[in-house]
């Protein structure tokens, strides 16, 4: 038996982290929590990749979405004959994992190899947004001179 946790008491006393708060309580409510399994690398600074286990999927029945800042990964199994199993041990189900991004993250690329779905991250901040570094004005007898960086 699965039991919710109330995250309300965090929303009160977590300013600025309210989505953050949310964030984990819908993923604690998710239902396929564990299937199928994957790695979240980090590959250099600003470039990321989601390794995702889809074995016994095609590239056509995988579908990747990307919108807004979520990152969508679906697999959704074509019908095929009927099979009589004596053991089945590989899980068949259709899946749908969903993926909350950062700001200014975009997905470049997926490959599917030997079973494994892989899909590249690259995070992409404006010039606008990045550090810059300021000059410091020296003042001499009056006059202001701008100091060489």
């Amino acid at each position: 038996m699965r039991t919710s946790i109330d995250l309300t008491p965090l929303y009160r006393s977590a300013i600025g982290f309210d989505r953050m708060a949310s964030l984990l309580n819908s993923a604690s409510a998710e239902n396929n929590a564990g299937y199928p399994p994957y790695n979240v690398e980090l590959v250099a600074e600003n470039r990321y990749r989601i390794v995702m286990a889809v074995a016994g999927f095609a590239e056509s029945e995988l579908n990747i979405t990307s919108e807004q800042n979520t990152l969508v990964i679906a697999g959704k199994r074509s019908v095929e004959e009927d099979r009589k199993y004596l053991y089945q041990g590989i899980a068949e189900r259709d899946f749908e994992r969903r993926f909350q991004l950062a700001e200014h993250v975009r997905v470049c690329t997926a490959s599917l190899e030997n079973g494994l779905l892989h899909v590249e991250l690259e995070r992409e901040v404006p010039e606008a947004m990045k550090p810059r570094r300021i000059a410091i004005e020296k003042t001499i007898s009056g006059s202001v001179e701008n100091e060489a960086a």
